[in-house]
């Protein structure tokens, strides 16, 4: 008989390797002969009792199926793409298992069966291995779980709030609305900052301020609008030091904690906050100025 099909195609020994189906036929033409040298009494026995064995198989993976549901469905923690891949798993491994055993009451080696199966599936791993890198990926991220759904992640270079954690890709919405999927297998490669799975953020900012205004005056006018700020933690207490001489200003450092949901709303209300501040107590922020002067001849 001629090969089945070619496993791959090209140059070498492993690109034109193919699979011998003879063993198979003889199996299948072996079952076959035992099947019918009792007579067709013996062959429908047979047949029926195959029948009966199929559905005591398809009876007892249903059983199995629905306890293994029951066990995922205890955890909690199990997200819901890896709970649909283990039941997937277990319910190919059921189906091979109850052909091998069908096929053995027929009188069909199994072995052969087997086999065959193996060898398609180095063929199928082989022209989808790029996918399967991604399910590496996939089962990788939900059983280390670096980030749930929900939580805002920096991806490499990219940003956005988790939608879904999938077997091949991770959905983000960045913030401007923007769904962004991302391979699996690029993500587990990729260096993953969470930036909600702690409850408190620290805030950092710098200000600069005039080498006119004495030190003490920005500090404490600094102070008072981070006590002022409900929003702010005291413990730790905020903290607010001169850091830096630039060439045109004195550069303060402000670190203040305050609950992860509240991080951009402390941040852009210190910043207006601490101008309005500046100008009451009259304390300046240089900037860069330009002088264009004009000569006439």
């Amino acid at each position: 008989m001629e090969p089945l099909f070619h496993v791959l195609r090209g140059g070498g020994d492993m690109s034109t390797s193919t699979i011998d189906t003879e063993t198979l036929e003889n199996s299948v033409q072996t079952g076959v002969n035992q099947l019918l040298r009792g007579g067709w009494g013996e062959a429908l026995k047979t047949i029926l009792f195959a029948l009966l064995l199929l559905v005591i198989c398809l009876v007892i993976k249903a059983i199995l199926l629905k306890l293994l549901d029951r066990g995922l469905n205890r955890f909690s923690q199990v997200e819901k793409s890896l709970h649909t891949f283990i039941r997937s798993m277990a319910n190919i491994l059921l189906w091979f298992i109850t052909l091998m055993v069908v096929a053995d009451s027929l009188g069909i080696n199994a072995s052969s069966l087997l086999a065959l199966v193996s060898i398609l599936g180095l063929a199928v791993s082989l022209s989808v291995k790029d996918s399967l890198s991604n399910l590496a990926g996939g089962l990788t991220i939900l059983g280390t779980k670096p980030f749930k759904v929900g939580d805002y992640v920096e991806i490499g270079e990219t940003g956005g709030t988790v939608q879904e954690i999938g077997l091949v890709y991770t959905k983000l919405t960045t913030i401007d609305n923007r769904r962004i999927l991302m391979p699996n297998s690029l993500v587990v490669d990729a260096q993953v900052t969470n930036y909600t799975t702690e409850p408190l953020r620290r805030v950092d900012l710098t200000v600069s301020a005039s080498y006119d205004a004495p030190v003490e005056k920005v500090k404490q006018t600094i102070q008072g609008v981070l006590k002022d700020h409900d929003k702010i933690l005291l413990d730790p207490p905020p903290f607010a030091r001169l850091s830096g001489y630039g060439d045109s200003a004195m550069e303060y450092t402000i670190r203040v904690w305050c609950e992860n949901g509240d991080y951009w709303t402390v941040y852009h209300d210190l910043l207006e906050e601490i101008k309005t501040a500046f100008d009451r107590e009259h304390i300046s922020i240089p900037y860069p100025h330009l002088e264009v002067k004009l000569h006439q001849s």
